[in-house]
């Protein structure tokens, strides 16, 4: 049901005459109620919404406190079910530890996967870890008897524990991968694709190994009509960071074959995960882009504003300008629009003009109309931290003098260290000589640092908005080392000295430049 149909049942059961003499039969009936009966008529009664401050809700509550260890498992599974769903108050908080002193003395009769995953979500997050150690213990034991779906239910019960059991987490991929032929593609990445951040390696075992992206590709070759289905996982994985080189080649072949029957949303989602995942099909690079951006100025004059914004936006980060669509953009009433104070997405807005701006100045620097895209200064600014590991290292290599720390550029662009080479790249230079030095004559190289997020999964290729930032940094003259800090942190210290003085002092490499657009 819709929300506003579940809305109306509601409404109808609530206004019925017997509903009222129902609920105060309950209430003069709990203490004579089994206890799954308890269970269930509580779990009811906050399924149709009954508030819960309602008389006829916390007199069942008190009555469950009263009978709570003669609760056998199933009862329980259906409290602990129900308990995810209660607000805290007085005696919801009271019986969620009264749950979580049971669980404690119940887990050696637990003999119902699902009744103990129900357990464990229900203890949340701020359980003793000791608590989370016994029943990770006693789900490891069951494993025999985790079926498909209570596999998947693992990731997310484990997580709403705030609890990485690498071991179970590991047990579960496994049985995930090996029964993949099994499973609806889609609902197991869906599931896997929505795990917090510290779940990241298991979402990539799961999504690389499992090979969830071969029904997609087939399906893809098969027939056109599987394209709402591709839009949907391109998106999924533009979330998740994951770059499937072969599904995305694929799908841009059958884009630039049938770009006629894409709707603008198509379009749109379509921009934004292969912006975003900065990628672009090896040999049809540009009869891609011109199939998507004739298609886009097709709705040219119907679009939204915040949809042209980010259209375009989408475009220039793969380095692609298209005419019709930025003289659209560039108009006074749309930019007025976008640039409205009182908007919620004016921040945003201001931003993404911004980095517009800097394509159109840097990358497409023919364009007479560059200039005019914003007249104002964002009004954000960057992080201004630089990694402390990489600059030790860096001083390491190099001495403690020799490179600039933080350098904000006008652009708004932050590289977290500057360091200044002779012409031929072998002798570094203080940075205070530059003055005095012909700009010929030297070479700026900017030291990036960037976290995993800014990386696709399970990889070292720069997501869109970094690969556009090395191409801006490269337009302007600097020599870019781009330094992942997570793999960077567990190398030795002489390998982290190695690391860098091989990319400092190397010539540039020809294939960054086809990286950074995608290829």
């Amino acid at each position: 049901m819709s929300d506003d149909q579940k809305h109306y049942e509601r409404k109808l059961m609530f206004e019925h005459p017997v509903f009222e003499q129902l609920c105060q039969q309950a209430m003069k009936d709990a203490q004579k109620m089994r206890n799954d009966d308890l269970a269930y008529s509580l779990m009811a009664l906050v399924k149709l919404g009954v508030s819960q401050r309602s008389r006829v809700v916390q007199t069942l509550m008190r009555v469950i406190q009263e009978h709570l260890n003669d609760f056998d498992e199933k009862s329980l599974s259906v409290l602990a079910n129900c308990l995810n769903d209660m607000d805290s108050d007085k005696n919801a908080d009271a019986l969620k530890a009264g749950l979580r002193l049971l669980v404690e003395t119940q887990i050696p009769k637990i003999k119902n996967v699902v009744a103990l995953q129900t357990m464990m979500r229900c203890i949340g997050k701020d359980a003793p870890v000791s608590l989370k150690r016994k029943l990770e213990h006693k789900a490891l034991s069951m494993l025999s008897q985790f079926s498909l779906p209570n596999s998947q239910y693992m990731f997310t019960t484990l997580a709403a524990m705030d609890f990485n059991s690498s071991t179970l987490l590991d047990a579960c991929s496994s049985k995930i991968i090996g029964n993949n032929c099994n499973i609806y593609y889609w609902r197991q990445a869906h599931r896997v694709c929505h795990l917090p951040q510290s779940f990241y390696s298991r979402q990539e075992k799961i999504i690389l190994e499992s090979g969830i992206h071969a029904p997609l590709i087939t399906s893809l070759r098969l027939r056109w009509g599987a394209r709402p289905t591709i839009v949907l996982f391109l998106g999924l994985f533009g979330d998740l960071g994951l770059r499937h080189a072969g599904l995305m080649d694929a799908f841009a072949e059958k884009v630039t074959e049938t770009s006629e029957s894409l709707t603008l949303r198509d379009v749109i989602n379509i921009l934004k995960s292969y912006s975003l995942l900065n990628h672009l099909p090896k040999d049809q690079k540009q009869q891609f882009l011109e199939s998507l951006s004739s298609v886009f100025e097709t709705y040219l004059p119907k679009i939204l504003p915040t949809e042209l914004l980010r259209g375009v936006y989408s475009f220039c980060v793969l380095g692609c300008f298209p005419q019709a669509s930025l003289d659209k953009l560039l108009q006074e009433e749309i930019l007025n629009e976008l640039l409205l104070p009182d908007q919620k997405t004016h921040g945003a807005n201001e931003r993404i003009l911004h980095y517009i701006n800097l394509c159109l100045e840097l990358d497409h620097s023919a364009s007479t109309t560059a200039a005019t895209v914003t007249s104002a200064k964002p009004s954000f600014s960057p992080s201004m931290t630089v990694n402390p590991i990489v600059l030790s290292a860096l001083k390491r290599s190099l001495g403690d003098e020799v490179c600039q720390q933080g350098v904000l550029l006008q652009s708004d662009y932050f590289i977290d260290f500057q360091i200044t080479l002779d012409k031929d790249r072998k002798i570094v230079l203080q940075s205070q000589s530059e003055e005095n030095i012909q700009t010929e004559d030297f070479q700026r190289v900017a030291v990036l640092c960037a976290p995993v997020s800014a990386f696709c999964l399970g990889t070292t290729h720069p997501k869109g908005k970094l690969a556009m930032k090395i191409r801006h940094l490269t337009a302007i003259g600097y020599s870019v080392v781009l330094v992942p800090a997570q793999e960077f942190e567990k190398l030795q210290d002489d390998e982290q000295v190695q690391f860098l003085k091989n990319r400092i002092f190397a010539e540039p490499e020809p294939a960054m430049a086809a990286i950074n657009q995608g290829i």
